[in-house]
């Protein structure tokens, strides 16, 4: 496998389904069949491109909400030819995703269910609808179980492969350690905050991670702020290498640098950052929550 996360093989199963709607979209007995088809194939090409080159977990929820819109076209605009497409609504359910888009999924698989009505005898109807049902409770039993698990990970994960880039709750604990760390050593630790435009802050986060020592880390707070907790042995070392390491930053960036022995508040550092006017600012007045 290219990764622990089989990422090679689900764009495998992505492509080859891709294939297969493309087959179907092409043996199309109607127009409208056969756009929602090769949208649904496009849709599942897009999505294996970009599988193995995403840096952020989950997909953004319009790209969420296509696949449960297709499948119920498909099932309303031609249901005697994807009637067996019906228990698909059970495997998008165990997809990871908002609760309002799942409550939508659920709601179009009913509404699908619904059309079906006129096209099965009452009993068959009522049966798929018995078992479209169970499916479901299925499937979003291990939608449940996935996102406790993604809960877990997040918490702990590296953002980048290999790279000491780490999401913002990890933040909190290591300020207390190196702040403890650095009263017991006596060695100069500062928290360096950045704020980038919002195109700018993964291949600059993946830059200077590749310049940490091994002994320190990044964090990502939000779309568009980085963090930094840097370890020196005086404040003139620490200056000297944040020159070197913030060098290459343009005029939109905002810095800002703590020394972590009189951090008070990091979301008050934070707000102070996105009002500050000067692009690098080191400030060491203890603010309150």
């Amino acid at each position: 496998m290219q990764s622990k996360y089989k990422v090679g093989l689900m764009r495998v199963n992505l492509l080859i389904a891709a294939g297969l709607a493309s087959f179907l979209a092409i043996t199309a007995e109607t127009l409208p069949d056969a756009l929602l088809l090769g949208l649904a194939a496009l849709w599942l090409t897009v999505t294996a491109s970009q599988a193995a080159r995403r840096r952020r977990h989950p997909a953004t929820v319009p790209w969420q909400l296509l696949p449960g819109l297709l499948l119920a076209a498909l099932l309303w605009v031609t249901p005697d030819r994807h009637l067996t497409w019906l228990w698909a609504w059970a495997i998008l359910l165990m997809v990871p995703q908002p609760r309002w888009v799942l409550l939508l999924n659920a709601a179009l698989a009913v509404t699908s269910w619904w059309h079906l009505r006129p096209s099965l005898d009452t009993e068959q109807w009522a049966l798929a609808g018995l078992l479209l049902a169970g499916l479901m409770l299925l499937g979003l039993a291990r939608a449940l179980e996935l996102q406790a698990l993604q809960r877990r990970i997040r918490h702990r994960a590296r953002l980048l492969p290999g790279l000491p880039l780490w999401p913002s709750q990890c933040l909190r604990h290591d300020v207390q350690r190196e702040r403890e760390r650095a009263r017991r050593e006596d060695s100069h630790v500062e928290l360096v905050l950045l704020h980038v435009r919002r195109r700018q802050l993964w291949p600059l986060a993946e830059r200077l991670c590749q310049r940490l020592r091994p002994f320190e880390n990044g964090y990502r707070l939000d779309r568009r702020t980085l963090a930094l907790l840097l370890i020196h042995r005086d404040a003139e070392q620490a200056a000297e290498r944040r020159r070197v390491l913030l060098a290459d930053l343009d005029d939109s960036a905002r810095v800002r640098v703590i020394a972590l022995p009189r951090l008070g508040s990091l979301s008050g550092e934070r707000r102070a950052l996105k009002r500050q006017a000067r692009h690098i600012e080191a400030r060491e007045i203890v603010y309150h929550d």
